[in-house]
């Protein structure tokens, strides 16, 4: 196979990436474009690309993803109620296959010939950046630094920076493994590699301790539109801007810390210790508004479908037809989702203590157990009788099987 001519690397900043530049060049003699997505992470991007030139990249370039990221991935995924293992709200999962986008329309528009990241072959990562790849750009080659080359630990390419004047801070150790965007922020490694470990208080940045959390609850009020969040407090709010509002609210009181363990696609198991503030108060809200306003049976299959939405998520299928195809329902389920939802946050508990929608199936009348004109409770007994008749006529036929059940069966 010929060595590919241009190469466009999903660029982090990071000591893997800032080492793969120079290791391209060096190893398939290619032009190298260092592309940097902004998907909401703390980061002075002038200094990023700057840093990417001066690792050797002949081109950076930087790309604000956040509206996208808002409105095209992680909307999509809290419509669906998608929650990986009941507790990870999928805010790395959800950033990667954007980021590939961009890089992949970046190289399309350079018209390079290969693609490269900086992730590990333990990771999930890889995984959900190379089926981004073969879903939107497969003609284009795959380089993955990490499957190919001689260095084998961060020593190593600490020792490859210098030799190759790369400016990264190579003396200096961090104790976490993070990553954080619009959504969240993500800890491992660490003291967090021995799950009976409790986490120290410096794992966390967006989220106060809930000890720590103000001793008075605050209140706040969501507005849907078909299951998508659009205002805050009665005030239009755009997509970005409802995500920090919330995160900064929930951050304050402690709201959306989540230590967990969960199991890798490539079958490892691994600690990971979260903080999704905003996600965590909207993924509640949202639930709860689906509540009042989709009827039983739909909202059964809302709940059905949402684990293996997020499986599929977290296993790097958000390209797949049938994430697209699970999209479809969820449009159609939430049709009715619109209304408000009022939520209290106090010392790490997010609880929803009020709802409203014009498309409400409550209905009070019906509900009550007081005295109502519009129930007939004598229904109920020509009800049952009806929806007993398979287990009436099973015991008749059955009748040794049934009695079975019984304490003390009759013979």
């Amino acid at each position: 196979m010929s060595a590919p001519r241009k190469v466009v690397l999903a660029y982090s900043g990071g000591l893997d990436t800032s080492v793969i530049i120079p290791w391209l060049k060096e190893t398939y003699g290619s032009a190298v474009i260092a592309v940097i997505a902004d998907v909401g992470q703390p980061e002075d991007f002038d200094a990023l690309r700057r840093k990417a030139l001066a690792s050797g990249a002949d081109a950076a370039e930087v790309v604000d993803a956040k509206a996208e990221f808002a409105t095209e991935y992680l909307f999509p995924a809290l419509r669906a109620d998608a929650v990986y293992e009941g507790q990870y709200l999928l805010g790395t999962a959800l950033a990667r296959p954007l980021i590939a986008r961009v890089q992949v329309e970046v190289a399309l528009a350079e018209r390079a010939d290969a693609l490269a990241h900086g992730c590990t072959g333990k990771g999930n990562d890889q995984v959900r950046f190379e089926l981004a790849y073969q879903a939107l750009a497969p003609h284009l080659r795959v380089i993955a630094p990490w499957r190919e080359w001689s260095l084998r630990s961060r020593e190593d390419e600490i020792e490859y920076a210098a030799a190759h004047g790369i400016p990264v801070p190579a003396t200096r150790e961090k104790p976490y493994s993070v990553d954080q965007n619009l959504w969240h922020r993500s800890a491992e490694a660490g003291v967090l590699e021995d799950p009976w470990q409790e986490p120290p208080q410096d794992v966390y940045a967006l989220t106060r301790s809930p000890g720590a959390a103000p001793d008075d609850p605050a209140y706040v009020e969501i507005a849907f539109e078909r299951g998508v969040p659009t205002a805050l407090d009665g005030t239009a709010t755009n997509p970005v801007t409802l995500i920090q509002t919330l995160n900064r609210l929930g951050g304050q009181h402690g709201v959306g810390r989540v230590d967990m363990v969960e199991n890798r696609l490539v079958g490892i198991k691994v600690r990971g210790v979260y903080e999704t503030p905003g996600g965590t108060i909207l993924a509640l809200a949202h639930r709860d508004l689906e509540s009042i306003t989709i009827d039983r049976d739909t909202q059964h299959y809302v709940a059905l479908i949402a684990p293996r939405y997020a499986e599929l998520v977290y296993n790097g299928l958000w390209f797949s037809p049938l994430r697209h195809a699970f999209d479809a329902f969820v449009d159609a389920a939430q049709h009715t989702v619109t209304g408000t939802v009022r939520v209290k946050l106090f010392k790490g508990t997010c609880t929803v203590v009020g709802r409203t929608s014009p498309h409400a199936l409550y209905r009070q009348d019906l509900a009550t157990f007081g005295e109502d004109a519009v129930y007939d409770q004598q229904d109920a007994g020509g009800f049952i009788h009806l929806w007993g008749l398979p287990t009436r006529v099973f015991a008749q036929m059955n009748p040794q099987q049934i009695r079975r059940g019984l304490r003390h069966p009759v013979k």
